[in-house]
C-alpha cells in the first residue's frame, strides 16, 4: 500500500507503519513526505530511508502547482498530523481565520486531484468544539463531499501503552461504501485482545522510560525550581506537581521550562528508587526546592511518544538540537495511538491492501 505522510513531523504515522508491517499484517511504501520544519526533516531523514520519496517540504508552496500535485505517484492511505495551534486551547484558537487552520485546505487540494482510497487524519481534541463546532463540521463536509465515508473519535495515548495523556482527534476516512464502528472504545478492546503479539514498545509508566543516570545539564538550577514548583500567581493559579507516573500532555515548548502543572520534572530520589520514593507526597513546595529534581530528556521525550530507544540518538549524529528534539517530541503524533487505530481497521477488514 503507497502512503503519502503530510506534516509529516518526525514519522509517528510511518513509525506505525513499520511495526504493522513488520509483523507482515501489510506491507506499506511511502513515495513522498511533507514537512516545513527544516530540523524536523533532518530528524526524519536521519531515522527513515527517504532516498526513493520524493520531499515536497512547504506544502502551501506545493500545492500552488496542480501539475506538482498530479505528478505525484498514485497513493492509497494519505495521513496527516495537519498543524494544530489555531485550534488549540494552548494557541489563539482562530482555527480557520489562521493561515496555518488554512493548512486543511492545501490537504484537499491534494485529494481532490489524486482521491487516495483512505484518510487518517490527526488533530488537538480542541478541533471538535472549536467555533461552536463548525469548524469540524466544515471537515467532514469537505471530506464528505469528495465521496469519504467520515468516522472519527478522541483517542488517548495513555490507552496504548504510552505513559502520557494525550488526547487527540483522529480522523478516519474511506471511499468504501461500507459501515463499521470507529470510537476509542472498539480501537481499545482490539488493542487490549491482541497487545501480547504487537511488536511496538509498551511502558506502563514513565519509570519505563526514565534513565537512572543523566548528564548534569538536564537538572533544574536552585533560582528555577522555587518558580517550576510555584503554585501561581495572584493572577494565575495552578497546582504544580511533579513525579507524575503518567506525563502530562508533551508540548512544542516544554524546553523552555513552565511550571510543574503544564511540563513534566522528577526529582532523582522518584527515579532512583523506582517510584518507591516520592517526595511529592510529604515535603511541601519549599522543601522540594531543595532536593535535586530534573526535567525530561529529549531521548525520554522522544520515547514517551513511541518512538524506539535510538530514535534522538540518529537525530543528534545529524545535527538536530535538544532544544529541536523537545520540540519535535511535542509536536509528534504517538506512535501507538496510530498504529492502535490501523491494527484495528487492518484485521476488521476496514483497511484493505
Amino acid at each position: 500500500m503507497n502512503h503519502l505522510e503530510l506534516f509529516a513531523g518526525i514519522g509517528g504515522f510511518r513509525m506505525a507503519m513499520d511495526h504493522i508491517q513488520s509483523e507482515g499484517l501489510m506491507t506499506f511504501q511511502n513515495v513522498a513526505f511533507s514537512e516545513i520544519d527544516k530540523h524536523a526533516t533532518v530528524t526524519y531523514k536521519a531515522n527513515f530511508d527517504t532516498s526513493q520519496e520524493i520531499e515536497i517540504g512547504d506544502i502551501v508552496e506545493f500545492t500552488k502547482d496542480k501539475n506538482k500535485i498530479t505528478n505525484l505517484p498514485d497513493f492509497d492511505i494519505l495521513t496527516g498530523g495537519f498543524p494544530c495551534q489555531s485550534f488549540s486551547l494552548m494557541g489563539a484558537k482562530k482555527g480557520f481565520e489562521d493561515e496555518r487552520g488554512q493548512l486543511f485546505f492545501r490537504i484537499m487540494d491534494i485529494i481532490r486531484i489524486k482521491h487516495p482510497r483512505y484518510l487518517l487524519l490527526e488533530n488537538v481534541k480542541n478541533l471538535f468544539t472549536h467555533h461552536k463546532g463548525q469548524t469540524f463540521k466544515r471537515i467532514v463536509n469537505e471530506l464528505e463531499a469528495e465521496g469519504y465515508t467520515v468516522k472519527y473519535d478522541i483517542f488517548n495515548s495513555a490507552d496504548f501503552k504510552l505513559p502520557q495523556t494525550r488526547k487527540r482527534v483522529l480522523i478516519f476516512a474511506t471511499q468504501d461504501n461500507i459501515d463499521f464502528e470507529f470510537n476509542t472504545n472498539v480501537v481499545k478492546k482490539c488493542f487490549d485482545e491482541n497487545k501480547e503479539r504487537m511488536s511496538i514498545r509498551q511502558v506502563e509508566n514513565v519509570l519505563g522510560v526514565l534513565s537512572k543516570e543523566v548528564p548534569i545539564k538536564y537538572l533544574l538550577s536552585e533560582k528555577i525550581k522555587p518558580t517550576i514548583l510555584s503554585d501561581g500567581s495572584a493572577n494565575f493559579k495552578s497546582k504544580s506537581e511533579i513525579n507524575q507516573l503518567i506525563a502530562r500532555p508533551l508540548t512544542a515548548t516544554m524546553h523552555k521550562m513552565h511550571r510543574a502543572c503544564q511540563d513534566n520534572y522528577y526529582s532523582l530520589d522518584f527515579i532512583q528508587s523506582d517510584g518507591k520514593i516520592n517526595p511529592a507526597l510529604t515535603m511541601s513546595k519549599e522543601e522540594l526546592a531543595k532536593i535535586p529534581i530534573r526535567k525530561l530528556t529529549p531521548r525520554e521525550a522522544i520515547m514517551i511518544q513511541g518512538f524506539p530507544k535510538d530514535f534522538s540518538h540518529n537525530a543528534n549524529l545529524a545535527g538536530v538540537s535538544d532544544g529541536a528534539l523537545y520540540k519535535q517530541a511535542g509536536n509528534a503524533v504517538s506512535v501507538n495511538t496510530i498504529y492502535a487505530v490501523l491494527y484495528y481497521l487492518i484485521v476488521n477488514n476496514i483497511i484493505l491492501d
